[in-house]
């Protein structure tokens, strides 16, 4: 799905509202690093998608790192990053991959954004995924997951999502996305992708990718059990408090011990 929606990825995500939105918190949690581990941070944005984040952090001066599982995603990141004028070491590697694509390399802060994680299907690979995060962060770094608030997706089974649109050089996009419940207990999850130029008939497609619906107390459970302490839970990156039956998103931040 993502290395074929890469060409529009950029044009679905409005990157202006999002990062005004959602830098302040991230920058927030920065600074208490900072505080707190007195060496210059050095950020992981692992599903960096286009790499969007990792170029406003490395604009803001911190040494930051991506990675993607699509080639593809990872080329628009570098492209993009080019185009900053940054310098950003992106690697293509998955979940659980971290460690071994990075080498050496250690972070104070992995950010895993934009409802990436609930990609991961079985319980195995997210165990196996989150000691990866470990393994990679150094002690007292922290862990920042942005996922859906699935207790009320689960709860509510509300499938469609706020459309998104862009405009551009005469021509016009449309996002329409959507859920799909399906009886095994995962969700599909649909992109329908339209486009034109003006005055042309409109062409489209639809794009899917299987997701797997994680809940709170299990993702809470998990980061417990491999260690993570300090493990606090946002409603939204406005750091609203969460609650399972209405918040939109699951923000959690985790420190290693």
């Amino acid at each position: 799905m993502y290395d074929l929606f890469s060409d529009d990825y950029d044009r679905f995500v409005n990157w202006a509202d999002r990062l005004g939105y959602e830098m302040p918190f991230i920058d927030a949690q920065i600074q208490v690093l900072s505080l707190e581990l007195k060496h210059p941070i050095h950020i992981l944005d692992s599903a960096c998608g286009t790499g969007m984040h990792a170029i406003a952090l490395s604009k803001e001066g911190y040494k930051t790192s991506a990675a993607d599982l699509f080639p593809q995603m990872v080329q628009k990141g570098k492209e993009n990053a080019k185009k900053a004028g940054v310098n950003i070491d992106f690697k293509t590697a998955g979940f659980g991959e971290m460690a071994q694509a990075f080498g050496d390399d250690q972070f104070d802060l992995v950010l895993c954004l934009g409802n990436s994680l609930p990609h991961i299907l079985t319980t195995k690979d997210l165990v196996h995924s989150i000691k990866d995060f470990s393994s990679v962060l150094r002690n007292n770094g922290m862990l920042l997951i942005q996922n859906r608030n699935f207790n009320a997706v689960m709860k509510q089974k509300a499938r469609w999502m706020e459309p998104q649109v862009h405009q551009t050089e005469g021509k016009e996009w449309l996002f329409y996305r959507f859920y799909d419940f399906l009886s095994n207990g995962l969700i599909r999850f649909n992109i329908v992708t339209m486009k034109h130029e003006i005055d042309a008939d409109w062409k489209s497609h639809v794009s899917s990718t299987l997701l797997r619906p994680l809940l709170y107390d299990e993702l809470l459970h998990l980061l417990e059990q491999e260690g993570f302490r300090e493990v606090h839970a946002y409603g939204s990156m406005e750091g609203e408090a969460f609650s399972p039956e209405s918040s939109g998103n699951l923000i959690i931040t985790a420190r290693k011990s």
